[in-house]
């Protein structure tokens, strides 16, 4: 009888034994297919030769500014000021001289057309030309071939031919500050050369409409400029001739 207790207690246990390795054996390879893939990802990582993530961090790059449409390029766009420029005092002593020439005008200036009486004439210096320009000169009528004289005595600075003007003489006063100017002539007086001195009142050319006067029309175009400190016969300050010839100085 006790034989056969102690072989029920044996078996009894050998049952559970082989019950709890049965058990346990199973959940350890029902978790190890879980576990294998991780093991060989972190093996793949670890020997692969693909580069690892980097972290990115953003980094601020400065944008050059772009100047305004209109604004010179050589221009800072701060708004800084630009350096003052330096005075000149011959520039300035020039202009200065220009202005004071200008509003006083020249001496003793003759009616520039033969037989043309100063009363007769009118101010057409601010008159309006083609493109926008002003006249700054007067027109003195006159049948085509009166003869044009030297409103004062000076020299022939250029004798030029231009669309415009037609055919021109540019004059030098003896001082060298004023320039007169006479357009659209006929023609100049016989042998009237450049650097050739005249007289006031000695015959330089002829009343015409060359250049850009109407035919139907001839006349003198009078012009008076105050010549800068370089005396170009083609630059210079204008000045009304009409109250210079008006006034009748001297």
């Amino acid at each position: 009888m006790r034989a056969l207790l102690l072989l029920l207690v044996g078996l009894l246990v050998g049952a559970n034994v082989v019950y709890f390795v049965m058990t346990h054996g199973q959940r350890a390879d029902s978790a190890a297919p879980a576990a294998v893939p991780a093991q060989a990802a972190a093996a793949d990582a670890a020997s692969s030769d693909a580069p690892l993530p980097v972290e990115r961090v953003p980094v601020e790059v400065a944008v050059p500014e772009v100047a305004a449409p209109g604004m010179p390029v050589d221009v800072e766009p701060t708004g800084a000021a630009a350096p003052a420029a330096k005075s000149d005092p011959a520039a300035a002593a020039s202009e200065a001289d220009v202005d004071a020439a200008a509003d006083a005008g020249p001496d003793g200036l003759v009616v520039p057309v033969r037989g043309v009486a100063v009363d007769s004439l009118v101010d057409t210096y601010t008159d309006a030309r083609s493109e926008g320009r002003r006249h700054d000169a007067i027109d003195i009528m006159a049948p085509a071939g009166t003869p044009v004289i030297a409103a004062a005595d000076g020299q022939v600075e250029k004798l030029f031919t231009s669309d415009r003007g037609g055919l021109t003489i540019y004059q030098f006063e003896p001082t060298g500050r004023y320039a007169y100017y006479y357009a659209h002539l006929q023609s100049y007086a016989p042998g009237l050369k450049e650097k050739q001195q005249v007289r006031q009142g000695e015959v330089i050319g002829y009343v015409g409409s060359t250049g850009n006067a109407s035919p139907d029309a001839p006349h003198l175009h009078f012009a008076i400029f105050v010549l800068g400190p370089e005396k170009q016969w083609w630059k210079g300050t204008e000045i009304n001739p009409y109250p210079v010839l008006r006034a009748g100085k001297r």
